[in-house]
């Protein structure tokens, strides 16, 4: 066995700091559901816990196909004259000019209505302001270099609604502005010719969380319906509407989920060589199992892609381009029809996201350091402002939700920027909020000390003198207490249904399928179980994650496997655990089973009263080497037993300071556990088993 240094990590655990929130069952309710469509009585408490309360709500969820919709022409009342602007403009070979976003959201709207206009026999083109230099939306800048190419029309997409001057601007020069955008009204619209933008409409409609490729989707297949040119439009652009939807966290309700539905299908055999290549480079595979049929409707394959395909794998590298590079490679990437290109620019795509990652972690790891550093009394302050030189404002804002899910708090994060030849003297950042708090109200109550801010609820962007920096997070501070409590500074866990491990397997994991699309305003299912052992844990992977198997009954015969996603500064995990958790498959040498994906844990009520007679075995690595450790029932006593990768167990009795070391008992030799070798070797395994009593 290899020595291990002399210095031993604290023997009391760590676990998340977290608040979990579970709904109240409704039993009754969820029996009927279940008994009348054939689902399990779990995921039939969760549909009411979305508040679903009746047969025909719960058939137009499973079945959004079902419901019957109101054309977008009733809906929105600038769409008509939308569509005439751009059907003369086309008519009199116009030039027609888009201006977009570099997040994944404004990239894939312009892909979309570049495809569509080219389709339909439209001059058009594009311009994407600087985030570098230029920051979110269309400027006088552009507006005046359309103006001198020629451009008679400007379509925005994914912004517009809050660019009064430079709208201003082009209807002085004599260009025609449509404006697509999905962001909150300010007190005072543009001048433009038409608006499109779903806050305008009715809370109720079903077009009312579209996101700004939805609302370019519903233009450009209304545009085609008029021009009587829809045919091979519809698949290819339900496609781009399904990839920037969910990359923008958009919620998968109303028109949404029926759409993103259709499109999750489409994606896996797609017709859009980008499209191809993005999926091919970052290794996504569509699910093939069977979806169980439900409400007497017919089996089909479940070839579609999951919104996790699209949230974690293809929108995080469409994004990575927006933050870090040219938006140009996007939509190159999604407008081509030759799959070299396409390929090439994929690959572009994945190289600037690794460099995503590795900024991100090294951003997060200092700003980690500095927080700790600082030692802020977060229940005082109740929000976490951090601002740093040299960081890329492109990652910052991925940044702040970690240091959300870490510390539970509003988090302002930003660093500082040159302007008119100084250096540092101006702070550009990103915030991220929690339920209770309102980001945008936040930044509005400091605005006498912002020189440019926007977002919504959940996030937002600023910038501001640097000489501000203390004055804003003294009134962050006042507002922040206006509106939290204490008890609100944890970060949330929101559990749907208790259930037991023995009901977890490949039935109920497929049974979700049914609640599918999952994602903002329909999250994928939280199960959580209560006093389960943690029987073997180790850390794997770059990122600290944690590989466990968790098991409720003494017999061991209800076991799961599962993952906690960047959770190494946790482990080991104490054994006894109440665990919070979503479902996951994983597939391994053909074999696919279903796994856990811990997203909360806690103490158990009954932690604290008696010791667990349950023997768990816990991995644990050290000096780049691998250990496992348990304890072990000899006689009336529990033995400590550790053993090294060649198979040599360390036995140890509780108070001896004489054990046994060999392959076998019977072989075993007995060696001085107080020696210093030793002795650090047993401390660090019962860390790892969170033992505090002596042994």
């Amino acid at each position: 066995m290899p020595e291990l240094p002399t210095s031993i990590p604290p023997n009391s655990p760590r676990l998340p700091n977290q608040r979990w929130q579970i709904y109240s069952p409704q039993p009754q309710q969820a029996e009927q559901f279940a008994n009348e469509i054939g689902l399990s009585c779990l995921l039939a408490q969760v549909l009411v816990n979305r508040g679903i309360d009746s047969m025909e709500e719960v058939q137009g969820f499973i079945e959004p196909e079902s419901l019957i919709l109101p054309a977008p022409l009733d809906e929105f009342p600038d769409l008509a004259a939308s569509v005439k602007l751009l059907r003369e403009a086309i008519s009199a070979g116009q030039k027609i000019a888009i201006c977009g976003d570099y997040d994944a959201d404004g990239m894939t709207s312009t892909a979309l209505l570049l495809r569509a206009l080219r389709a339909l026999g439209a001059n058009v083109d594009y311009a994407i302001p600087s985030r570098m230099h230029e920051g979110y939306g269309i400027n006088d800048r552009i507006v005046e270099e359309f103006h001198a190419e020629g451009v008679a029309l400007i379509l925005t997409v994914d912004n517009g609604i809050a660019a009064y001057g430079p709208v201003a601007r082009a209807r002085e020069l004599g260009v025609k502005v449509i404006i697509t955008d999905h962001h909150d009204l300010p007190p005072k619209l543009p001048p433009a010719d038409a608006i499109l933008n779903p806050k305008l409409i009715a809370e109720s409609s079903p077009y009312r969380g579209l996101a700004g490729v939805g609302v370019a989707y519903v233009l450009a297949i209304t545009l085609a319906q008029d021009l009587n040119k829809v045919g091979g439009l519809v698949n290819p652009l339900l496609e781009l509407f399904t990839l920037g939807t969910i990359a923008d966290l958009a919620p998968l309700t109303g028109v949404n989920r029926r759409w993103v539905k259709r499109g999750l299908r489409l994606l896996p055999h797609s017709q859009l060589a980008g499209v191809q290549a993005l999926i091919q480079v970052a290794g996504v595979q569509a699910a093939n199992g069977e979806t169980l049929p439900l409400l007497h409707s017919k089996s089909q394959s479940n070839n579609t892609l999951k919104p996790e395909d699209i949230g974690f794998r293809l929108g995080p590298r469409i994004n990575a381009v927006g933050r870090l590079a040219d938006p140009q490679i996007v939509i190159e990437l999604l407008t081509t029809d030759d799959r070299e290109l396409a390929l090439k620019n994929a690959m572009q795509c994945e190289q600037i996201n690794q460099r995503r990652q590795e900024l991100c972690q090294e951003i997060e790891q200092e700003a980690i350091a500095w927080c700790e550093q600082s030692a802020i009394n977060l229940q005082q302050q109740r929000v976490l402002v951090v601002v740093q030189p040299g960081w890329h404002h492109g990652v910052i804002g991925i940044v702040a939700s970690r240091l959300l899910e870490r510390y539970g708090v509003p988090v302002f994060i930003g660093t500082f920027e040159d302007e008119a030849g100084e250096t540092g003297n101006i702070i550009r950042g990103s915030a991220r909020g929690i339920p209770e708090f309102n980001v945008f109200d936040g930044l509005n109550f400091c605005a006498d000390l912002l020189t440019k801010f926007g977002g919504h609820k959940a996030a937002g962007g600023f910038s501001m003198p640097a000489k501000n920096l203390e004055q804003f997070r003294k009134q962050l501070s006042i507002f922040a207490n206006q509106c939290l409590q204490p008890e609100h500074l944890k970060p949330l866990v929101s559990v749907d249904v208790r259930a037991d491990l023995a009901e977890i397997n490949l039935d109920l994991y497929r049974q979700i399928d049914a609640l599918e699309p999952c994602g903002i305003e329909n999250k994928a299912p939280v199960f959580w179980t209560p006093n389960v052992c943690i029987t073997e844990q180790k850390i794997v992977g770059k990122g600290g994650h944690v590989k466990l198997t968790a098991t409720q009954d003494e017999k061991g015969s209800a076991s799961v496997k599962g993952i906690a996603w960047r959770w190494g500064e946790y482990f080991p995990l104490p054994r006894r655990v109440d665990i919070a958790y979503r479902l996951r498959e994983n597939s391994f040498n053909g074999k696919i089973s279903v796994e856990l994906e811990l997203l909360g844990v806690r103490l158990p009520a009954s932690a604290a009263s008696s010791r667990p007679s349950m023997f768990g075995k816990v991995e644990f690595d050290y000096c780049d080497r691998t250990y496992s450790c348990s304890l072990s029932p000899t006689g009336s006593q529990e033995e400590l037993r550790i053993r090294n990768s060649q198979g040599q167990v360390l036995a140890v009795a509780p108070g001896q300071s004489i054990g046994l070391l060999g392959n076998s008992r019977q072989d075993a030799k007995e060696v001085d556990v107080s020696l210093p070798f030793f002795e650090n070797l047993i401390q660090t395994a019962k860390h790892a088993l969170g033992i505090r009593s002596q042994i």
